[in-house]
């Protein structure tokens, strides 16, 4: 069959593709643009407020100048870009562009759109939802408005955590003070709630982590009080009471706190509908890792959302190989791929090995499940390591309309189940191993067998299961980051192939300190000289001479 070499770009808005690096004038948002007179006698208009948060989490950045901007999602994918796991290879590597220069750790400083889409894309987000929790006053809601504060709590709760956890400094290889000679070790974002004014916005420094930490608890408690009283999650699109468990177990690991990550971990699963993917749906051609009601919460856009008309804007578009208008996978010839060395430690006999095309002449060689195409043989083009995971939407891999309407996992029960083994093994190595060996004979390999006993080596092994599973789905960046892990990418044999990634560091990178924008700084007098120093071309990358 001929290759096809296209991509799409006709419906819906054009794009730019122009790489600049400007300030954009965006000031931080405060949550005073919404009243309680707006819906206080209005549940529909609670219910539109609240739904409009699942839409703005897959909204298209303001400033467009690279197709990298489609909000939570692309946001999953540069937290995997900057850990060793996630790669991108091809002939058409060109295209990746647009996120390979977090890979590169190029560009990532203050005055940079990607430092800007990062941090204006969160804090208008935090808008959306600051508004839904303003507006709705708990002493005179009804159930159902009382459910939606529940999950803007949760929301925002999210989205502190995610946000608190990139930007808080931890010394690395490169850095142990900012760029002024500061120490901002341990500081995070500043908060911005319901009630902050602009003036307090103006003066409003960075939390501690322990400070950020008791905020979202507080948020999560009240979440826990409120989100039960919602009648129905939209198809997983609003969170419930697990999700509220499981931020709290995410929460409890971020500050070391185990006993309550296992304990929450624990609850989140109990309490969850959702059930660990068996191999048959993981590996179904046309639902895997596409379906919401699979996963405990989900970002689903429709044919109606913006990002899908795009055609190319997306998740599918970027996180699938199997699609023939996408940026990865045939048309372009640029592939999503795991790392090669993580490749092969993954055992044989574990069926998660087959969400990834096996090496010719290899004992999973031709066991490899591939989405089906009018146009083409996706078997005759996709290259050994790279993904099978994530299938467009229906499994429909020709046809935008469809194939990019796959929903995006926020939340999946089986990272509660390995965040309850590596919180349980930094108690007692013994139960952290009859854990995960537990999971993992259940649910992913019959023959599995820990064989590391000491505590650190225990986590390990549970953490780069954990990798395995959440491979794409942009959780391993916090795992790394946390346990001051290394990132490896060169090694005899890698597969790495923009030699701009090839970097190798000693304990976890300079680059997953996020830097504030400029513009911040600019209108926040707190944050001067408060920033995280900037990452940008810190390390050498890794040529084979050098071994």
């Amino acid at each position: 069959m001929k290759k096809t070499h296209r991509i799409f770009l006709g419906v819906g808005v054009m794009l730019g593709l122009a790489m600049l690096t400007g300030c954009i004038e965006e000031t931080f948002p405060l949550s005073d643009m919404a009243t309680e007179e707006q819906v206080q006698e209005s549940p529909s208009s609670t219910e539109a407020m609240a739904l409009g948060m699942p839409a703005k989490a897959i909204s298209i950045w303001d400033d467009a100048s690279s197709h990298s901007f489609f909000g939570y999602p692309a946001q999953m994918i540069i937290r995997d870009m900057m850990t060793g796991d996630y790669c991108q290879s091809g002939a058409g590597i060109g295209y990746g562009w647009h996120f390979y220069y977090w890979a590169q750790n190029k560009q990532m400083g203050d005055g940079y759109r990607r430092a800007q889409f990062i941090w204006n894309f969160h804090w208008g987000f935090m808008l959306s939802v600051n508004n839904v929790i303003g507006a709705v006053n708990p002493e005179n809601a009804t159930d159902e408005q009382q459910g939606y504060l529940g999950a803007a709590l949760a929301f925002r709760s999210l989205l502190y955590l995610d946000m608190a956890r990139m930007y808080e400094f931890l010394p690395n290889d490169i850095f142990t003070k900012n760029d002024e000679g500061f120490d901002v070790t341990g500081l995070t974002v500043p908060w911005v709630d319901e009630t902050t004014t602009s003036k307090q916005a103006s003066n409003n420094p960075r939390l501690p982590r322990a400070d950020m930490a008791a905020k979202i608890l507080a948020d999560l408690d009240k979440a826990e009080q409120y989100i039960g009283k919602l009648s129905s999650t939209q198809g997983q699109t609003l969170p419930d009471l697990a999700c509220v468990y499981g931020l709290k177990a995410r929460l409890y690991m971020w500050i070391e706190d185990y006993p309550n990550a296992q304990l929450y971990a624990r609850k989140a699963i109990d309490e969850t509908k959702s059930v660990p993917l068996t191999e048959a749906k993981a590996l179904d051609t046309k639902a895997g890792y596409n379906t919401a009601t699979d996963f405990m919460w989900a970002l689903q856009p429709t044919s109606e959302s913006e990002c899908v008309q795009t055609g190319i804007v997306n998740w599918t578009s970027w996180a699938s190989n199997q699609s023939t208008f996408g940026y990865t996978g045939p048309a372009t010839d640029l592939y999503i791929c795991i790392d090669k060395s993580m490749y092969e430690r993954i055992s044989d006999t574990d069926w998660r090995k087959k969400e990834w095309v096996a090496p010719a002449g290899s004992a999973l060689d031709g066991q490899v499940a591939f989405t089906e195409s009018a146009e083409m043989n996706f078997a005759d083009f996709i290259p050994a390591y790279a993904s099978v995971k994530f299938r467009p939407g229906s499994g429909n891999a020709d046809d935008y309309n469809t194939g990019c309407c796959a929903a995006t996992p926020i939340m999946r029960v089986e990272e509660m189940y390995f965040i309850e083994a590596e919180a349980a093994a930094h108690q007692s190595a013994a139960q952290g191993v009859t854990l995960v060996t537990n999971f993992m004979k259940q649910y992913r390999d019959p023959s599995y067998a820990c064989t590391v006993s000491a505590t650190d080596a225990v986590v390990e092994e549970i953490v780069f299961q954990k990798r395995v599973e959440l491979w794409g789905e942009g959780q391993t960046f916090f795992d790394i980051k946390r346990l001051n892990m290394s990132v490896t990418r060169g090694y005899n044999g890698t597969n790495w192939q923009d030699t701009q990634s090839i970097l190798n560091t000693n304990g976890r990178p300079a680059w997953m300190n996020y830097v504030m924008v400029r513009t911040e700084q600019n209108n926040n007098e707190a944050l001067v000289n408060h920033n995280n120093p900037d990452p940008s071309d810190k390390y050498t990358p890794w040529t084979p001479s050098a071994e």
